[in-house]
């Protein structure tokens, strides 16, 4: 009788639980229509933004390229090395 007593207590607290979630997913209203203008604002926003990502892509290669270039005689030039192992 006792487990009977636990079985239904946890049921219908599971219920109570699944009616309250339920009444709790609320449907948002749908947004407002958006004028032209807002949507010409928002694309000038959009492209704004994908020219400046563009040139920070830009501006990051050239850094690395850069870097590249000026390291590349310190750690990639074996060429000394060589002629100073000949010379002994």
């Amino acid at each position: 009788m006792k487990s009977i007593r636990i079985f239904a207590a946890l049921l219908g607290g599971l219920i109570i639980g699944a009616l309250a979630f339920n009444g709790a997913q609320a449907k948002l209203p749908a947004p407002p229509p958006k004028s032209d203008a807002e949507k010409a604002a928002e694309a000038d926003k959009a492209a704004a933004a994908k020219a400046k990502d563009a040139a920070d892509n830009a501006n990051a290669q050239d850094k690395a390229v850069a870097n590249y270039k000026k390291n590349k005689g310190i750690a990639m030039d074996t060429k000394p090395a060589a002629k100073a192992a000949k010379k002994k």
